[in-house]
C-alpha cells in the first residue's frame, strides 16, 4: 500500500516531466520554437523540486526519453527498434540528472549548479558510448535567436550553459518559495542575458580576400534507404551538373569557380579501383577547369573496411590530399560488436563493410585558401571543428548525404547545427549534399542560400576568408572542462549535505531538564 501511495505521488510528477520534454524537443527543428526552452526548463526543475532521488530518477527517464523521441523521430527511417532503443539510452542521461537535481535543488546555489550539471549531462551524452551523441545539445535551438550569437564567445557548452540558466531564473522568478529579492536579481539577469545579446553584432569580414565556390547537389534517384546500390547514377547526376555549372559560365551567366564541391558519396565507389568512376571524375574536373572536392568512398585500409573521404581532385595532377571522416556513425557506417550482433540483427548487413576513422583534421590547402573539411554528423562533434579551425582553416566545408533521412527533419536539425557552428568559428561554411540541404552560411549565421531537398541545386558563391580567431576557438574546451567540474562539484556538495541531515535525523527541542544543564565550551 505504501508503495502505491508513493508511486501515486510520484506519477504526476513523471506527468509533467513527459510533457516538458516535449516542448524541449518541439524547441528545435523543424518545429523551431526556440521559446520553448525556457518553459521546458523550468517545467523539468519543478517536477523534480521535493522528489526524492529515486523519484527524480524516473521523472528524469521521463523527460528524457520523451525529448528525444521527440527530436528524433527520423530515426524510424531506419527502423522503430532503433528509434526506441536511442530515446531509452539518451534519456538515461537525464534520469542521472535528474537523481542528483533533486539534491542540488536544495542547496543555497542551486541556481549555479543546475546548468552547469546541465552541460555535464550533454558532454556525457555527447561522449559515451561510442564516441556519444551530441544532437540534443541545448544550444543547436539558438540559431535564429539572439542569445545564440554568444556562441561566438563561449562556444556551444558555454551557449548550452546560458540556455538552462535562463530557464533556472525563469523557475526562480516562478518558484512559490522564492524570496521577492530573489525573483528580481533572477528576473534582471534573465533580462540582462537576453538585451546584451540583442546588442552583439557578428563580424562578416575577411583578411581582404575572398574565394569563388560552387556547391554541387547532384541529387539521388531515390528517398530512405532506396538510394544505396545507385552510386554510379548518383555520380553521373554530379557530373552532369558540374558540366550544366561551365556551361553557364562559358555562357558568361555564372561566374567562374574557384573550386567545386562535391558532397559525401558523391561516389561510393572507389575512383582509384573503378576507371569508369575515375573517368567521370576527371571529365568534369577537366571541364570546370579547378580542382574539385570530391566525396568519396575509398576500399581499406584494412580488409573488409572503407573510409568515407574528401578527395582533392585537380584538373593538372589529378588525386592529391584526402581527408578521411574521423568520427563514423556507430550502426550507420559501422558495427560496434560486429561479429556479435549480426547473426542476430540481420537488417545491420546492410551497412555492408565497417568504415575505419581517419586520424587526422580535414584541413586542405587549395590553390592558396585552407578549407576545414567535416563530413556530415561528425560537424555536431566540438573537437573536429576546433581541430580544423586552429589548423588554419579560413572557410568551412560540410560534405554531407542526408538521403537517408530526406523529408523529415534531420536535414533541417543538421542545417540549425551547422548555422550554430558557423557563428561559433567565425567562419563562412558552405555545405554540399548529395539530395539536401545544400547552401551557404555567412560566418554570422545567416543563411545566403539554401537548396531544397530531392532537387539538383548549383550555387555559386564569392565568399570572405577569414584568418582571426573567436573567443570561442581561442578557449576551446575549457569553458565545458569548467562547466562540467562546477556541475560535479555541486553534486558532491549535495550528497554531503544530504549525508549531514541523514545523521543529524530529525530535529527534536531539547528537555527542560537538558535546557539547564551546563554545555560544555
Amino acid at each position: 500500500m505504501d508503495r502505491l501511495k508513493a508511486l501515486g505521488r510520484v506519477l504526476p510528477r513523471v506527468a509533467v516531466a513527459v510533457g516538458a520534454g516535449a516542448l524541449l524537443g518541439l524547441a528545435f527543428e523543424p518545429h523551431d520554437h526556440p521559446w520553448l526552452t525556457i518553459i521546458a526548463v523550468p517545467l523539468f526543475l519543478a517536477a523534480l523540486n521535493g522528489a526524492s532521488a529515486k523519484a527524480g530518477f524516473l521523472i528524469g527517464a521521463g523527460f528524457g526519453i520523451t525529448y528525444y523521441a521527440v527530436l528524433v523521430p527520423w530515426l524510424t527511417v531506419i527502423g522503430g527498434d532503433a528509434a526506441i532503443a536511442l530515446a531509452i539510452l539518451e534519456g538515461l542521461f537525464y534520469a542521472v540528472f535528474g537523481l542528483f537535481a533533486t539534491q542540488v535543488l536544495k542547496l543555497k546555489l542551486w541556481m549555479l549548479w543546475i546548468p552547469c550539471m546541465w552541460v555535464a549531462t550533454e558532454f556525457a551524452a555527447a561522449s559515451v558510448p561510442f564516441g556519444g551523441f551530441p544532437w540534443g545539445r541545448l544550444a543547436w535551438a539558438l540559431s535564429d535567436s539572439p542569445v545564440g550569437r554568444l556562441a561566438s564567445f563561449v562556444g556551444i557548452p558555454g551557449l548550452s550553459f546560458v540556455v538552462a540558466l535562463l530557464g533556472v531564473l525563469v523557475y526562480a522568478v516562478l518558484r512559490l518559495k522564492s524570496s521577492v529579492r530573489l525573483r528580481i536579481v533572477a528576473l534582471v539577469a534573465g533580462v540582462a542575458i537576453v538585451g546584451g545579446s540583442s546588442l552583439i553584432t557578428l563580424s562578416t569580414e575577411g583578411n581582404g580576400k575572398t574565394v569563388t565556390a560552387a556547391m554541387v547537389q547532384g541529387n539521388v534517384p531515390g528517398k530512405g534507404l532506396e538510394f544505396l546500390g545507385r552510386a554510379r547514377t548518383v555520380t553521373r547526376n554530379h557530373l552532369a551538373a558540374t558540366l550544366d555549372l561551365q556551361k553557364r559560365v562559358e555562357e558568361g551567366t555564372e561566374a567562374k569557380p574557384d573550386v567545386v564541391i562535391w558532397p559525401e558519396n558523391s561516389t561510393d565507389i572507389d575512383p582509384f579501383q573503378d576507371s569508369e568512376t575515375r573517368a567521370d571524375i576527371e571529365e568534369a574536373v577537366k571541364a570546370v577547369g579547378v580542382p574539385i572536392l570530391v566525396g568519396a568512398v575509398l576500399d581499406g585500409p584494412g580488409p573488409n573496411e572503407r573510409q568515407t573521404t574528401g578527395v582533392v581532385w585537380d584538373p593538372v595532377s589529378g588525386p592529391g590530399q584526402i581527408y578521411a571522416k574521423r568520427h563514423p556513425v556507430p550502426f550507420g557506417e559501422y558495427i560496434p560488436f560486429r561479429d556479435q550482433l549480426l547473426p542476430y540483427i540481420k537488417r545491420l548487413e546492410m551497412i555492408g563493410r565497417q568504415t575505419a576513422p581517419g586520424k587526422v583534421p580535414g584541413v586542405m590547402p587549395i590553390r592558396g585558401v585552407t578549407y576545414g573539411d567535416v563530413i556530415c554528423f561528425e560537424l555536431a562533434y566540438d573537437k573536429v571543428i576546433s581541430d580544423v579551425v586552429k589548423g588554419g582553416a579560413q572557410v568551412l566545408v560540410v560534405q554531407t548525404n542526408n538521403a537517408t533521412y530526406g523529408d523529415t527533419g534531420q536535414p533541417e536539425q543538421q542545417f540549425a547545427i551547422t548555422r550554430m557552428r558557423a557563428i561559433e568559428t567565425g567562419r563562412t561554411v558552405l555545405i554540399a549534399s548529395t539530395s539536401g540541404i545544400s547552401g551557404v552560411i555567412r560566418p554570422n549565421g545567416k543563411v545566403e542560400h539554401k537548396s531544397g531537398q530531392f532537387v539538383r541545386d548549383v550555387y555559386v558563391a564569392n565568399v570572405p576568408i577569414r584568418d582571426t580567431e573567436t573567443l570561442a576557438i581561442k578557449l576551446g574546451s575549457w569553458p565545458q572542462w569548467i562547466l562540467t567540474g562546477l556541475g560535479i562539484v555541486g553534486i558532491v556538495l549535495a550528497l554531503v549535505a544530504r549525508r549531514r541531515r541523514r545523521d543529524d535525523g530529525p530535529d527534536t527541542p531539547p528537555s527542560p531538564t537538558r535546557s539547564r544543564e551546563k554545555v560544555p565550551a
